[in-house]
This record gives C-alpha cells, sequence and structure tokens, in this order.
C-alpha cells in the first residue's frame, strides 16, 4: 500500500479539526442501537458545517500545495488537449424533407464553459447559435438541463439548472428571431418537454411550489421530493393557468414522465417509484377529447388515462405506434430485454413479441425509422460483451435486414424519427474521440458515411492500445474490464494504474474517449482500467440483480479481484493502484477501502453513497432502495450495516480490525456543496469518521496517509458543470437514444444518461496530482 515515504519529498504534519461528536444519537434499528454522533452534519446551511468545510479545506489545500509541480503539468495537458471542437448528433424538425427542415445540435469551439444550441436550415444550410448557455451567469454555474423543439421547429422550450441542482425553470423561445416569450416553469424536476403535435404547448412534469414560498437554495434543501405532477402548458400564458393533466396523492412517491408519440395522438406517462428499471405505463388518446386540451382549462378533471400496465413488474420504453398496436422496449420475462406489441384499441389484445430476447447480447435500444410502404424498419442496437452491434430490422416482423458494421466501441446516440430518410448515430471508443454516422435509411441497402469526426490535435491514437480481459471474482465469476495504455506495455508490476468502477442500477461503463486518460498515460504512465461488476447492466437485468440488494457484496469482490488481477498480472503493485468511482461508485470505492486497506495505494471516491442506513431520509434517495434495500426493513439493515462505508471503518493495525498491519492508502473524498442527489453529509459525515477513528494527525498513530476532502463549491452531482472543465464521461444507457433532451430525467445515482461524471480540469489536475504525488510517480515529458 502507498505511504508518505514513496512520495517525493515528505508532507508537513497535518493537523485535522475535531469535529464535535454528540454521542446522545443514537438509533435503534430492530433492536441494534447504532450511533450517528455526526448527523449534525445534515444540517447543510448551518454555520457549524460551514466552518467544518471551510477547515478541511485548508487541511486539502496544505496537501495540494506539495502536489504543485503534477498539478501545474496536468492542468496545463489537459487544458491543451481539451481545447478540440465537439459536436453532439443533430436532430431534425420540420416538414420532414431534408431541404425544409431544422436541424438543431450542440457544438463546443474548444473550452467555452458550455455547449452552445446551433440551427441551420437544410443539411447544408448555414449554421448560427440559437441558445448560448454561456450567457445564463458570469460564472459558468447556470446549465442547461433539457431542451424540446416543437415539431414544426418553430420554438424552442428550455430547463437552466443552477449550480448543479436537479431543479429546472422552463423558458421557451421562438426560434425564428429568438425572442423571449413571457413563459416561465418553476418547480420542474425529473421531467422531460413534450410538445404536442400542434405546437400549441408541452407537456411536463413537477413537484408543488413550497407552501410557505421559500425558494430552494438546492443542494442545501435536503427534504425528500413527493408529489410529482404532470402539467400541460399553452404557450403565452402564465404557469398559473396550466393544465393539471395527473396527479395521484395515494402515491406521492411515484415519479411520471410523459412523452407523446410521434403521430401526435397519444400522451403515454410512465410511471416510476424507485431507481429499479420497473414501471407503469398509462396512455391518454388526445383525439378523444371532445373540447381538446383547450377544454381542460379551468377544470378540475384530469386527464382520461388509461392504465395500460398498472403493475410495477417489468420496464416499458416507448419505440413506436401505427394506430392503436404500440411496440414497447420490455424486460417482461426477458433479462436482456426484447421488444413486444401490443394493440391498445383491442382490450383483450395480448402482447406478442416483435424481437424476442437475444440468447447472449441486450438489446440497448430500438429507433423505428423511415420506410417504404412494404418495409417499416428498426435500428436496433445490441449490447456483446460490453461491445455494441447495430442492425437494421423489420418494424413488423422483427427480421433482421441488414448488419451494419461499427468499430468496437459505443453507440451514444441515434437521433431519427418515422419522418425521416436519415438517422445520425453518435459513435465513441477509447482510442476514438467521436464520430457522428449519417445513416441513408431510405436506401435497400442502408449507407453509412461519416457526417463529422472528433479530432483531437496531438492525439496519436497509435500510442495506445485497449483490450478487453475477463478476471474470475471470489465466487469465480468472469468479470469483463477494459485495460488502455501505451502499446508495448512491460508487464514488469511497475505501472501506477487506475481502476475505475460503477456496478449499480443496471447502468453499463463502455468504451468512451476521456482527454484525462490520455494525459494520465503519456505523462504519468499509468494503465487505465475499467472494471464491468456486477450490478451493472453490461449482461442485462441478470447481471444488475446479481449486484444488488442481498447480493451487493459481489460488487466489491469484483472490484478487489479486479485489483487482484491487475497485480498479479504485471501491469501494477498495490503501491501503485488508485482506485476511483463515482456516486454509486463512490461507495464502491469506499467499501473497497475498508474491505481491502492493504490492496490499493490511493483512493478517489467522488459524491459517493456513505451513510447506508439513512440515504434514503433525503431528496430522490428513496428511489435507490431498488438497489440497496433500507434500514427500515429489519432483513434489509442487517444487508446494509455490513458494508455501509460510514458504519465500517476500522483500525487495520488493532488486532480484530481487516487482518492487516498497515494503514488506510491516502485518500481523497470528492463532494460538491450544492448536490442534492447524493447529499454532501454523506461524504462529510464519512470524512469525519474516518479521521476519528483513525486518529488521522495524531501523534503515534499509523495513520500518516492523508484523508482529505474537495469540496466543490456552487456546484451538483457532476451535472451542469461548464464544459471547459469537462474530461470525462463514462456511462452509457439504452435511454441515451433520446435525440431532444440534453439530460434525460433519471431516478439513479448516475448524473444522467447522456453526460454522466464529467469532471471538471482543476479538480482532475488536483486529484490526478494528489495519486500520482502520493504513489510516488515521476512526470514524463
Amino acid at each position: 500500500m502507498g505511504s508518505l515515504a514513496a512520495a517525493d519529498e515528505p508532507l508537513p504534519q497535518l493537523k485535522y479539526p475535531q469535529a464535535r461528536r454528540d454521542d446522545s444519537i443514537v438509533d435503534d434499528y430492530h433492536g441494534v442501537l447504532v450511533p450517528d454522533p455526526y448527523r449534525w452534519m445534515e444540517q447543510l446551511d448551518s454555520e457549524e458545517v460551514e466552518e467544518f468545510v471551510g477547515a478541511q479545506a485548508a487541511v486539502a489545500d496544505a496537501v495540494l500545495s506539495t502536489c504543485d509541480e503534477h498539478r501545474g503539468r496536468l492542468r496545463k495537458q489537459l487544458t491543451a488537449l481539451f481545447d478540440h471542437p465537439r459536436f453532439r448528433a443533430p436532430f431534425k424538425r420540420g416538414d420532414g424533407s431534408g431541404s425544409g427542415s431544422y436541424y438543431f445540435y450542440f457544438h463546443n469551439p474548444g473550452l467555452r464553459p458550455h455547449s452552445a444550441l446551433y440551427v441551420q436550415h437544410g443539411l447544408g444550410g448555414d449554421p448560427s447559435v440559437l441558445l448560448d448557455p454561456n450567457a445564463f451567469s458570469d460564472d459558468g454555474t447556470v446549465s442547461l438541463g433539457m431542451v424540446g423543439v416543437s415539431d414544426a421547429g418553430d420554438y424552442l422550450a428550455y430547463g437552466t439548472s443552477a449550480s448543479g441542482s436537479d431543479w429546472v425553470t422552463i423558458r421557451v423561445m421562438r426560434v425564428s428571431d429568438r425572442e423571449h416569450l413571457p413563459d416561465t416553469l418553476n418547480w420542474v424536476k425529473f421531467s422531460r418537454i413534450a410538445w404536442t403535435r400542434d405546437g400549441l404547448g408541452f407537456f411536463y412534469s413537477r413537484f408543488p411550489a413550497p407552501r410557505d414560498g421559500e425558494a430552494l437554495d438546492s443542494g442545501i434543501k435536503t427534504d425528500v421530493n413527493l408529489n410529482h405532477e404532470v402539467y400541460y402548458h399553452f404557450l403565452g400564458t402564465n404557469q398559473s393557468q396550466d393544465v393539471l393533466c395527473w396527479r395521484d396523492p395515494d402515491h406521492p412517491k411515484y415519479i411520471y414522465i410523459p412523452e407523446v408519440t410521434e403521430d401526435g395522438k397519444y400522451v403515454v406517462l410512465s410511471v416510476s417509484e424507485t431507481s429499479d428499471p420497473v414501471n407503469k405505463l398509462y396512455y391518454c388518446d388526445l383525439s378523444s377529447l371532445a373540447h381538446g386540451l383547450e377544454g381542460m382549462k379551468g377544470t378540475d378533471g384530469m386527464l382520461p388515462f388509461v392504465k395500460l400496465v398498472d403493475k410495477f413488474e417489468a420496464y416499458y420504453g416507448l419505440i413506436a405506434n401505427d394506430g392503436t398496436e404500440f411496440t414497447f422496449l420490455t424486460n417482461k420475462d426477458a433479462p436482456r430485454y426484447k421488444l413486444s406489441r401490443v394493440d391498445v384499441g383491442e382490450p383483450e389484445s395480448s402482447w406478442t413479441d416483435v424481437l424476442p430476447e437475444h440468447d447472449k447480447a441486450v438489446l440497448e435500444s430500438a429507433c423505428a425509422v423511415h420506410g417504404d410502404k412494404y418495409v417499416h424498419k428498426l435500428l436496433v442496437n445490441y449490447l456483446s460483451d460490453v461491445k455494441y452491434v447495430l442492425q437494421m430490422r423489420s418494424l413488423v416482423t422483427g427480421e433482421l435486414l441488414h448488419d451494419i458494421p461499427i468499430d468496437i466501441g459505443t453507440v451514444n446516440g441515434i437521433s431519427g424519427r418515422r419522418v425521416d430518410s436519415e438517422v445520425f448515430v453518435e459513435f465513441a471508443s477509447f482510442l476514438t474521440p467521436g464520430i457522428i454516422y449519417r445513416c441513408d435509411v431510405s436506401a435497400e441497402v442502408p449507407e453509412m458515411s461519416v457526417y463529422r469526426e472528433i479530432s483531437v490535435p496531438g492525439f496519436d491514437r497509435n500510442e495506445f492500445e485497449a483490450k478487453q480481459v475477463f478476471y474470475p471474482s471470489k465466487d469465480g465469476t468472469k468479470i469483463p474490464m477494459f485495460i488502455v495504455s501505451k502499446k508495448d506495455l512491460n508487464l514488469n508490476g511497475s505501472h501506477p494504474a487506475l481502476l475505475f468502477g460503477y456496478g449499480g442500477f443496471g447502468m453499463s461503463v463502455t468504451p468512451q474517449f476521456s482527454v484525462t486518460r490520455v494525459v494520465l498515460m503519456r505523462h504519468l504512465g499509468f494503465v487505465a482500467c475499467v472494471a464491468n461488476v456486477r450490478g451493472g447492466g453490461e449482461y442485462g437485468e441478470g447481471w444488475h440483480r446479481a449486484g444488488a440488494l442481498a447480493s451487493k457484496q459481489n460488487c466489491f469482490d469484483d472490484f478487489a479481484a479486479a485489483g487482484e488481477f491487475l497485480v498479479s498480472a504485471g501491469y501494477t503493485n498495490p503501491t501503485r493502484l488508485c482506485i476511483e468511482g463515482g456516486s454509486n461508485g463512490g461507495l464502491l470505492v469506499a467499501a473497497c477501502l475498508n474491505q481491502r486497506p492493504d490492496l490499493f495505494g490511493c483512493a478517489l471516491a467522488h459524491v459517493g453513497v456513505m451513510d447506508m442506513l439513512r440515504f434514503h431520509e433525503f431528496t430522490i434517495g428513496r428511489a435507490w432502495t431498488c438497489d440497496f434495500g433500507c434500514s427500515e426493513n429489519e432483513e434489509e439493515f442487517h444487508w446494509l450495516i455490513k458494508y455501509s462505508p460510514l458504519h465500517n471503518v476500522r483500525r487495520p493495525w488493532e488486532k480484530g480490525g481487516r487482518g492487516w498491519g498497515g494503514q488506510y492508502p491516502p485518500t481523497m473524498l470528492l463532494t460538491a456543496d450544492h448536490d442534492d442527489r447524493v447529499v454532501p453529509s454523506h461524504t462529510l459525515k464519512f470524512l469525519a469518521t474516518m479521521q476519528h477513528v483513525l486518529r488521522a494527525g495524531e501523534e503515534g498513530s499509523p495513520q500518516t496517509n492523508p484523508i482529505i476532502a474537495r469540496i466543490e463549491r456552487k456546484s451538483g452531482h457532476g451535472c451542469g458543470r461548464s464544459t471547459q472543465k469537462i474530461v470525462c464521461s463514462l456511462l452509457s444507457s439504452r435511454a441515451a437514444a433520446t435525440s431532444d433532451l440534453v439530460l434525460a430525467p433519471v431516478l439513479a445515482l448516475n448524473c444522467s444518461v447522456l453526460f454522466v461524471n464529467a469532471w471538471q480540469i482543476d479538480e482532475a489536475a488536483d486529484r490526478y496530482a494528489f495519486a500520482a504525488k502520493m504513489m510516488g510517480v515521476s512526470w514524463i515529458d
């Protein structure tokens, strides 16, 4: 394990703040008494918490000041390499023809704080900036949270988020002259913007405004979010006049996401309660409303939704409808997902499988695309051994029409609709910064051509190699892992290694390009590793469930086994193995830190869930009980208390500890003061507990390795940070094909499905300079 002796020069004697312990706070969990002496840290707006944060920041600054040489070089290299143009796939609105349509896309020329939304008339038209989030605030802390363009392409509704919060404010702009309408919608959270075909307005979701009228300070206000509602907003009207479409006071924990079918006839409501891949499904035939949505104004009635699926038994995602025939992506009796169809016009109609579950690969997404009168087509996307496979199939029969060859990597999004004869496919890999393909789906054989390719000046993919290995976990299960490094690596056990993991909520960690990874490999000699531990979605729901609830320990065993493999195979050794993860991955790192402090030379845990007994008490934490369980249930309490990071810090050097006579490795915990997904108190309580139990900074304590925290100000759960500072994105999801959302609504622990765990340049320079210093890694010019 790494220690200060391995660093270039010893750190000064650190003096940690002595956090007040309130020993009177003891909770009784089913007869087990559990102290919670730092409960006061849950009051994030208190003066005492602010003083504690300031004192811990001073300790971190003292440590990081000794890392300045690496820190300055990292910041310079990251900034230089990240200064390159970036594009997202365009999405089309308008009459459906190439010349009469408007194309919308996001673009950043280099180091602008945020990507701007551009529009052009026709594929060959001159682009112009439609909306520039860089103008939202002077310091870049207000970001674009979601966008929705009306079907005709004449109006843009967009949501802004302050300081990385999940709370969103929606505004509306006329596309033709960039004129803002007076419309302003507040209290929006976990929503999408779903325009009706007529362009008169859109559906959205929100929570009730606080009764006392006080504004929420995101990240400080940590109350549980209850009583989600669905409204319809007419353009040019006040929010107070919005039509209440659905609420259910009997189920205050339900979350509702509306979606309008492409033909404009139906609004479909997805109903969720947790982050589990299960939902209820309601629909409303808008044409059945005698006086349309206008007739709902001023009434107390809600839309007459029909409950198509009224049990939380499986996931259903709308793919397409042809009249009353609806096709859904589902895991009903299919843990690797399939496509099923039902006729909602026939009350007794049974569900039929259009595309059955594959025997090995996971069906990630399906997009209904243009077809002639004889063949209606689907562009489907499979995940096979954590590698993507694209196919064109018949929407009617599911029959394979054509394989569409792509390199080994990740399909980050598919942009296209039934009316379009073209779709755009976003692709990236460990060694491919990004390619946007244009696919002509009207041709008999789909034609894929490069529409745009992202080039990073100074990056030569031929310097590096990426490969996939499979290693055994503690119970013998084979776990896939990607290893990226310089070519022709000498496996002599001397290299620093960075091991990343997530392992939760069915989220898959797939190949992505990372500027940070390139800098670490090139200038610090790192081997970058991504372990696809159980709990993720890499092999479907079976893989997810094998790392959830009573089986959560499998995640930690898989991650530790990844470290052991890297050591035994000669990639690294324990003094030079750094582990990293964010959110659920932060929990992963912290739990492994407690269980195997001997295996790691450094640990970086971002915005982790550290208090497994109380996470459900804050904001949307209740939605995670599907993966973790809940301490209010006796059986589940006993699962949680065994690995909860906050409750399992031990002194390794004491008899009866972890069976090893050393200390904890150098550790940096990272959080943000406005994180209202995983509230900062998780990290603050864990930090205070580690420093107290390990007697950090005390004379004679074996714990000489630093235990510090980096606390970002005016920032949230990795979301909404300026793209000037974004350096990596790792998670993908089957929801990522949504083309009209910047940040799709999710209840899970990832930041979002499109932009996940985006670290800042300054933050990246800090944490990797810390890791390099602690593990004695030298700079390579």
